[in-house]
């Protein structure tokens, strides 16, 4: 019997299409979707601005086990599962020395068809090395969409290092800026500045607990945050955004001897321009952070299993595969805050 899902044409444009059932090899599992993230990098994947790993979209999904191959043991069918897309090998230089993202590995691994499919087999390499985690029954669907970007959040606030009382500065109120709002929220005695362009983003970022809500199109970033901070500017910066211009802002904001977080993918292509004296003069450190491991995963599923982020109000719209060119609207024009893709 067909099924849906949302793969690229011969000439290289997503559409919904019909597919056969992927066929499981031993160690696979089969599970059928039941709800998938739609994700920045999904968007910037649509539009050729991401390159670094394969064609393939959807790697936010949970669903139900409806087969397992031979060989699999410790998962069952009709058990609820989150399936991680890329998962490194754990033995190789990289892993070995705290880069598991950059394991050669890595982005060689996904989900088949995708993430965005009625059913997806997760292939033996995911499976034998964590990358399938269960559901508790305290965690719903809706919940477990965010395992993967809160990993992304988990792995990167471990890279740039917080400590309680930190100031910080999140460029970007899209769900990965919420979700970085809602871990920085449990240190204690931190003052938090949002920015974003977009006036409902920035309503839920102070209904999650920002300090400060800025807009970059009539308020004076720089100036607003160093009149709150006596002068020094903030501790912390995280890019959440994809645009290059939220690090220039960062660079100007952030004080002397303080990190940001490259965190938002920006576009093939971008570039920094900016007086590197003045990067080395006033000991600005920057932090990239890409992707998440097996243990990030783990750690988010803690977070969201000890209900520290608030899922529910993040997500502000549901489509169905067939109503996918609307979710990517409603993304790119900024409409809605999470986007749930349902089959």
């Amino acid at each position: 019997m067909p099924l849906k899902a949302i793969i690229p044409d011969h000439s290289g444009i997503f559409k919904m299409k019909e597919i056969q059932r992927p066929e499981l090899k031993t160690g696979d599992v089969l599970v059928e979707m039941k709800m998938c993230g739609l994700c920045g990098t999904d968007i910037e994947k649509l539009r050729g601005e991401y390159t670094a790993s394969m064609p393939k979209l959807g790697h936010e999904p949970v669903g139900v086990v409806a087969e397992v191959g031979e060989s699999v043991a410790g998962i069952e069918v009709g058990e609820r599962v989150f399936a991680h897309h890329h998962v490194p090998c754990y033995h190789c230089y990289f892993c070995s020395r705290g880069s598991e993202t950059m394991c050669s590995n890595y982005r060689g691994t996904n989900l088949d068809p995708c993430g965005f499919a009625e059913y997806f087999r997760v292939p033996a390499w995911n499976v034998s090395r964590g990358g399938v985690l269960k559901l508790p029954e305290t965690v719903n669907f809706e919940e477990g969409i965010f395992i993967e970007p809160t990993a992304c959040c988990v792995r990167g606030l471990r890279r740039l290092g917080v400590s309680d009382g930190d100031s910080v500065l999140i460029s970007g109120a899209g769900p990965m800026g919420l979700t970085f709002l809602q871990l920085l929220s449990g240190y204690s005695g931190s003052e938090i500045f949002v920015t974003d362009l977009s006036e409902l983003r920035l309503s839920y970022a102070k209904k999650l607990g920002a300090s400060v809500v800025l807009n970059p199109e009539h308020d004076k970033i720089c100036n607003e945050i160093k009149a709150a901070t006596d002068g020094r500017g903030v501790d912390l910066a995280v890019i959440a955004s994809g645009s290059p211009k939220a690090l220039t802002q960062a660079l100007d904001t952030v004080r002397r001897g303080g990190k940001i977080l490259l965190f938002g993918l920006p576009p093939v292509g971008s570039r920094l321009d900016y007086d590197l004296s003045e990067i080395l003069n006033r000991e600005i450190n920057i932090i990239s952070s890409n992707a998440a491991t097996e243990e990030d995963t783990h750690k988010a599923l803690d977070h969201i299993k000890g209900k520290k982020i608030d899922i529910k109000s993040m997500i502000t719209h549901n489509f169905t595969l067939n109503e996918f060119d609307e979710a990517v609207e409603s993304m790119e024009k900024g409409k809605c805050v999470k986007v749930a893709m349902i089959p």
